[in-house]
This record gives C-alpha cells, structure tokens and sequence, in this order.
C-alpha cells in the first residue's frame, strides 16, 4: 500500500452522518425543550451505551469495559502493539443539559473511524474512541470520574464507594446497568499514544470573533473555596448603620471584590461566586452569617497564586468592620497544558482544510485534563450558539460539527500514520 504524506487531504467525514447519530442518541432521555437528561449509570445511560456498543462493533471495532464502566471501541492498526490514537468524550448529561457537550465528541470519533472505513484507509497505529464514566458529576462526585481513575487522579475504590442521593453506590450502578467491566480501570504509563478531545466551547469566544475551530492551548486552573463571614444578627429597626455587623453587606463586597481581581488579571483569568446561603435571611433582620463559594481560575500557577493572595487580603479588609471571615480551600486542579505536538497537528489541520481558527483556552472541566496527565493530549473546539451549554437550548450549526470532525480527523491520522 501506498503511504499518503498527508492522509486526510482528500478524505472528508460524512457531515450528514454524524449528524444523524448526534440526533438519534438525543432521543435518549430527551427533554421537553429539546435537550437531554442522561444521567451517569441510569438505565437511560445504558440504552446510550448500548448504542454506542452497536454502532462500534457494525464497523468493526473490538469493544472493552473497564472497571469503572468507561467503554473503549478499538479500530486495529498495522501494528497493534503500537499504543493507541485515542479521542472520545463523555454521554451522560446534566439534568437539563443538550445535545452535544460530550455527546459530539464521541460521535465525531466515531464518525473518523466510519470514514477510515470507507475510504479503505488503515493507520499504523490502532484507534480508539473512549466514552467517559460520569464526568459531568451530576448524580456522583467526584466529576471527570472515569477518566480521574483512569489517569490515577483517584483510586478505583473511592470512585466506586461514591452514593447518589438515594445512597447507590457507583458500584452497584455500573452492575444494575451491566457496565461493571473486568479490564483494569487505571492506564499505565504509555498506554495512550495520543488523545483528542472534540467538543463546542460551551462559551461565546470562537462565535464573537467568528471562527470556526478553537485551537485549544490548555486547561485554566482551578481555586475553589467556602466562605463563611459571621457578623451578629440585630433588628433591622432600633439598630443603627453605624452600629451594624451585617454579615451580608460585607459579603456583597466580596462579591464586587472577586470579580475585580479577576478582571485585572485578563483575559484568562475568571472569579465567581455562585452559591449564597444568607442566615437568617428574615425581612427584618440584619443577617448575622454568610456562607459563600469562590471560584477562581488562571491560565498559570502564577496569576492562580496571585488572585488567592488578592483574596485573602481583601477578606482581611473586611475583617475590620468587626466581621470574622473564615476561608476554607476545597479545590484545587492545576493549570494543565496541552502538548504542543498535538496542538500544531491541530493547527495544521484547520490550515489544510481551509477553516478558520485562533487559539483557545479551556475554561472548564473536561476528560482530556485527566489524560493530559498520562498521554500526550489536546482539545478542538467548535462553537455553540450564543456559547450556552448545560441547558437544553444548547445547540450548534452542523457546518461547524462536520469542520471539527474533519479537523479531529486531519490529526487523529497525521499522530497514527495512515495507508490507502
């Protein structure tokens, strides 16, 4: 067979296709408003898996469950023992989540490995498309589950001890719905040669600028903390101002000062408070305790250390107005680059098809983080319209969908080598 310098330069993914698939696994568990609600290791992520499982053996594809239910569809190479060009992604959902956050990525893998197929194009190397265990965390925490244990960020054990509100365990999950695999569920050192990650942005950067592939440099770190400020609760009347320790007022400017620092630190950096608890939280009392969350993150340990310490000394601030402040730390994911070799191959691909594209940067949580610790790893993104994800409007041009296949397959072959 002849060896194609560059493989993928006449080959095109079936934008219609994958499309098709993407619309087809939606139905499973969908929604009123047109989105998706398949949460981990429900019978409803079974009927997913299932599908997932049926449409990767029709092609071919040997099919392995880990213990902790993670699904691996392995197109064979010239040389099988070579490790494998691997992407994927999840296909559990959020409550109210959509249609493709996760889902896109596993069918555009599947959709690299039904066009290899018809085009009668082998890679030296082996293929793989990975589905998940769990990573939006929606019904078990930790998030990232699958791949956390895969990548050895946490042990089989703790992941699999985990309860659900109802007290079911992970373990007795993955057995309801038969996903409970024999493989071992940690990847050892080598085992992936590459991973790629497709997936929409799940924010409004690549849609305001209007480009149509995010070339993704990385991972944003993540603080997160639990703030608690205690004032004294008094009557909203006979008190004075002068003479309150409204624990609400001070957190407000906690608030106002999160997302300051954050801003001075642009434009990777991001600080949210998204969760309140206001006590009493009575008409006419001056609130006495505030419990809050603070997420930060950063594109660097440095700017991550720089905004912790601009906390801190604002919490300080506060203090003074005779209102304690206690901070407690309770995440902490380092800032994960991408592998350069990967990105470029990422970059070239858009360049050889055309596409417009610009440098991204992840800004959540995703499965390629955990591989990034274990494989060489990178992410492509396309864009979601008017950037909202984890909502059942998410939604996405398939023009866009089809240009992210066709990229992930422009890299998936330049990594493993192909034959026609």
């Amino acid at each position: 067979m002849e060896r194609l310098d560059q493989p993928a330069a006449a080959v095109r993914i079936d934008g219609a296709r994958l499309w098709d698939s993407l619309m087809q696994l939606a139905h499973i568990g969908a929604t009123p408003k047109g989105g998706v609600c398949r949460l981990a290791l429900t019978d409803l992520d079974r009927q997913g898996r299932d599908l997932f499982v049926t449409w990767a053996k029709a092609i071919g594809c040997t099919v392995r469950v880990d213990a902790i239910g993670n699904v691996f569809a392995r197109r064979a190479g010239r040389n099988d023992a070579l490790p494998p060009v691997m992407t994927g992604s999840h296909i559990d959902t959020q409550p109210t989540g959509g249609k493709f956050d996760g889902n896109y990525g596993v069918l555009a893998g599947l959709e690299v490995l039904r066009t290899l197929n018809d085009n009668g194009i082998e890679t030296d190397a082996p293929l793989e498309v990975v589905v998940w265990t769990n990573e939006e965390g929606s019904r078990f925490v930790p998030v990232m589950m699958g791949s956390g244990v895969y990548a050895g960020a946490f042990t089989l054990d703790h992941a699999l001890a985990q309860t659900d509100h109802d007290g079911v365990s992970v373990a007795d999950a993955l057995r309801a719905i038969g996903y409970a695999g024999a493989t071992p569920a940690v990847g050892e050192a080598g085992a992936v040669g590459a991973y790629f990650e497709a997936h929409i942005e799940q924010g409004p950067v690549l849609e305001a600028h209007g480009k149509t592939i995010g070339v993704v440099q990385g991972a944003l770190g993540q603080r997160w903390y639990d703030v608690t400020l205690t004032g004294m609760e008094a009557h909203a009347g006979p008190t004075p101002m002068e003479l309150r320790r409204d624990a609400l007022l001070a957190a407000a400017q906690l608030i106002q000062a999160v997302n300051r620092i954050a801003c001075e630190h642009a434009p990777h950096a991001r600080g949210t408070v998204g969760w309140v608890d206001n006590y009493p939280n009575s008409r006419n009392v001056i609130p006495g305790r505030v419990k809050l969350s603070v997420d930060l993150r950063a594109a660097d340990d440095a700017t991550l250390d720089a905004l912790d310490a601009k906390l801190r000394a604002e919490c300080a601030a506060l203090r003074t107005d005779g209102i304690d402040i206690a901070i407690e730390p309770v995440v902490y994911f380092p800032p994960q680059p991408f592998a350069p070799e990967l990105v470029e191959a990422i970059r070239r691909g858009a360049q050889a098809l055309g596409l417009s594209s610009m440098d991204a940067i992840s800004g959540a949580g995703h499965d390629a983080v955990y591989l990034a610790r274990v494989a060489p790893t990178a992410m492509i993104f396309v864009p979601c319209k008017d950037g909202i994800s984890h909502n059942e409007i998410e939604d996405a041009d398939p023009a866009h969908l089809e240009a992210g296949c066709n990229v992930l397959l422009q890299a998936m072959l330049q990594r493993a080598g192909g034959v026609a």
